[in-house]
């Protein structure tokens, strides 16, 4: 029983189906065949086996999300506002001819604005984060209000800026 102490000890009901099983304490093995198979392990050792063991899955992942601080969504100046529009409608002739896209691709960097979407988290819907992205521009829609890079489709309210390569400039 010395050998628990420093764990804990929770006392025994009166009740209790095996106490006698309980108060022979571990089983002594000296020098036999189960003792040389099977050594004794300390408890740091025995608690080494159950550590990569997740008992609920996707909670190191949620606890994560919880460390990130989401901003409020910034508003654009009006000379920003106008010097966005006038990138976007460059960008739009730009991409207008398809065979001009595949041709001579145009990459350019986008600081955009992703809203809170974890529905666990206080800042839900009110707070985002700005995530710049690279790639390749695809196309530059002006009816839906959406410019294409590479897979991901963003609107036009959600940019704050974009920034072109040093020969477009």
């Amino acid at each position: 029983m010395s050998e628990n102490a420093e764990i804990g000890v929770m006392p025994q009901p009166a009740d209790f189906k095996y106490a006698r099983i309980a108060e022979r304490g571990r089983p002594v093995h000296n020098g036999d065949y189960f003792s040389i198979r099977h050594p004794h392990m300390s408890y740091a050792k025995r608690a080494k086996i159950f550590a990569p063991f997740a008992a609920l899955r996707g909670f190191d992942f949620e606890i994560l999300c919880k460390d990130i601080h989401y901003e409020e969504k910034r508003e654009l100046t009006l000379q920003q506002s106008e010097a966005l529009n006038d990138t976007l409608h460059f960008l739009h002739n730009a991409a207008r001819n398809r065979h001009m896209v595949v041709c001579s691709p145009v990459t350019i960097t986008v600081e955009y604005y992703i809203p809170c979407s974890d529905v666990h988290h206080e800042d839900y819907r009110k707070k985002g984060s700005y995530i710049l992205q690279s790639g390749v521009l695809q196309y530059v829609d002006e009816i839906t209000k959406t410019i294409r890079i590479d897979d991901t489709v963003i609107a036009f309210a959600d940019l704050y800026r974009i920034i072109l390569p040093e020969e477009m400039r």
